[in-house]
């Protein structure tokens, strides 16, 4: 886990927000302060200047009303400027002296007399002579850039407006008394911020600290350690969450201990299933597989994990992850490719909560390819079976029908029919025989009779029978080698073995055709090849001419007389001596068989071409 940062930490944040409320409190109180600070200073040096302006008003309104001869007429000027210079003070810059005609009669400042009997212009005169009331306003002076309070006040004489006092009072002071005592109290709050700094620090500590041990073993707790204990500061709260928390750490190293022991269960038994395995989550992703099931469906688990089920098993065509939650019954899936069959048997289970809440659902894979092969197989053999002697028996009964019928009488037709009917009856006789054998070494109901035979000399005695008692015209080549080449094999056996590749190369044969024997050694076996010039087998069913009933040419084969379960048994006996039997074939060019035996090395192998 990261580390916090220091602008994260709870300990900052806790005296981040005690200052930042002390510092809204002080800043209530400092802009309370300083606003009723200003409008009680402000007050006071308005009602000042207010009560001085009364006393000027009225001697000049005195001085205005009285009468005076036309010998001096300065007289009145002279007699304003003498008021006015007696109430000028500090705080006092100016005051002028208006007529109802807005001229400037006289004014307190020296320097501004070459203004006297000049308009006055400015607005908050004429708004006083309008309104006859008082007019006051606080402006900037472009000179000093300092701040000048102006009031205008009108002269009455009973409703008759004389004119009106117009003051600039200096204002600034007022201002600067107001900056320093917001200053000192600006000092005041800095000093005052500073301690509750510093004990707000403490104080967050005390709750912090707790909540840090807690925080560490919370970490400590991610990585699996659960020895580590949180301190106890006390009984308060944060103590009693202390041991909460200590005891919650008891609690989930025993929990943690059983559920790592049962996931090592259950992962061992999921290791060690043959069955594959899958579990989804409610969305039906897929959230855990076995190796097995990895194994079945020849993926790999990083490509399968997390992807729904449905498209993992092939059957988002079929199904959606609702319907395999419905399954009661088991699924097949069919991987086969045209080379190889591939069955899987796939079985569905719901996990749910005690609410009824569907988790996900767990999958079972069985491959099933060897079951179907075998009922398929059974099928086909019992088919096949059923075929083959209801041919035979069809065939007698119709001409046991006949002879019934009276057609034993004929002494024509009789022996034909007697002797078809023997024929049918020897043909089954055959074909329950092989089917006995079959049984056998299916069952492992037989021994070999095993002895050293020299195989060139046994193979040669072979041909020569059958080339001594060939009826058609077929020619037997024959490249076998020189030295002797010992087996241990059962002669009887191993003859029904060749006799029937021999019988099926002649049957297939053409007139004039050849038949090629020869035998070659490989390691510790001789390899036996017997070839002919026949029709041959499609490519796609060479590797079946081995099965029980096959036949390369149905028709042909039923009217030779063959049972389709020869090279069925040449394959379980070669087998059983442990050698193998396999064919090479091309369609319209002939056949060529070959199996293999084990021999005792005496001496270069031989060759032949």
């Amino acid at each position: 886990m990261q580390k916090v940062g220091f602008f994260r930490s709870i300990h900052t944040k806790v005296v981040l927000i005690y200052i930042m409320l002390i510092i809204i409190a002080m800043e209530v109180i400092g802009l309370y302060f300083a606003r009723e600070l200003e409008h009680a200073l402000k007050t006071n040096f308005t009602t000042s200047l207010e009560d001085r302006l009364n006393l000027v008003a009225f001697s000049v309104r005195e001085e205005l009303l009285k009468e005076r001869s036309a010998d001096d007429p300065n007289s009145e000027k002279n007699s304003l400027r003498t008021v006015l210079s007696g109430f000028t003070s500090e705080d006092i810059n100016e005051i002028r002296v208006i007529n109802a005609k807005y001229k400037i009669l006289a004014t307190s400042v020296l320097e501004n007399r070459g203004l006297e009997n000049q308009t006055m212009k400015e607005d908050i005169v004429r708004k006083a002579m309008t309104t006859e009331a008082d007019v006051d306003s606080t402006n900037l002076d472009p000179r000093n850039r300092k701040r000048v309070f102006v009031k205008v006040k009108p002269i009455m004489d009973g409703n008759e407006i004389l004119g009106t006092l117009y003051v600039e009072a200096n204002i600034e002071k007022v201002y600067k008394q107001i900056d320093e005592i917001n200053q000192i109290l600006a000092g005041g709050v800095a000093v005052s911020l500073t301690i509750t700094i510093i004990i707000g620090i403490f104080i967050a500590q005390t709750f912090t600290r707790p909540i840090s041990d807690m925080r560490r073993q919370a970490q400590a707790m991610a990585k699996g350690n659960f020895s580590r204990k949180v301190h106890v500061y006390g009984n308060d709260e944060m103590g009693q969450l202390a041991i909460a928390f200590n005891h919650l750490t008891n609690q989930l190293q025993e929990s943690q201990s059983t559920t790592e022991s049962e996931q090592r269960k259950l992962a061992s038994v999921l290791e060690n299933m043959t069955d594959g395995v899958i579990s989804t989550d409610r969305k039906g992703r897929i959230s855990l597989i076995n190796d097995s099931a990895l194994m079945m469906l020849r993926v790999t688990r990083d490509v399968v994990l997390n992807r729904p089920i449905t498209s993992v098993l092939g059957l988002e065509q079929e199904y959606a992850f609702e319907d395999l939650i419905q399954m009661k019954e088991s699924i097949a899936l069919d991987f086969s490719t045209e080379e190889q069959p591939y069955i899987l048997r796939a079985t569905f289970s719901v996990t749910q909560r005690e609410t009824g809440f569907v988790n996900g659902l767990i999958v079972v894979l069985h491959d099933n390819t060897e079951q179907e092969k075998i009922d398929m197989e059974r099928r086909e053999f019992v088919s096949n079976v059923s075929h083959e002697l209801r041919t035979p028996l069809t065939t007698m009964r119709s001409y046991l029908d006949a002879l019934a019928d009276g057609a034993w009488k004929s002494e024509d037709i009789a022996p034909n029919f007697l002797r078809v009917t023997q024929t049918e009856t020897e043909r089954m006789i055959r074909l329950v025989n092989d089917l006995l054998k079959l049984s056998r070494m299916d069952s492992k109901e037989y021994e070999l009779d095993t002895e050293w035979v020299e195989f060139n000399h046994f193979f040669n005695s072979i041909i020569e029978r059958f080339e001594f008692s060939k009826s058609q015209n077929v020619h037997f080549k024959r490249l076998l080698p020189r030295e002797d080449l010992f087996v241990e094999i059962d002669p009887d056996k191993l003859t029904q073995v060749i006799d029937n590749i021999i019988s099926n190369a002649l049957k297939y044969s053409p007139d004039g055709g050849d038949v090629r024997f020869g035998v070659t050694t490989s390691g510790d076996f001789i390899k036996v090849m017997i070839s002919d010039d026949g029709m041959g087998i499609p490519k796609a069913n060479v590797t079946r001419i081995f099965e029980r009933f096959y036949r390369a040419d149905r028709a042909r084969s039923r009217a030779m007389g063959g049972t389709g379960l020869g090279l069925a048994i040449a394959k379980e006996m070669i087998n059983a001596h442990g050698g193998d039997i396999w064919a090479e074939s091309e369609e319209g060019k002939g056949t060529t068989i070959f199996f293999t035996l084990p021999y005792e090395q005496q001496q270069e192998d031989g060759e032949w071409g």
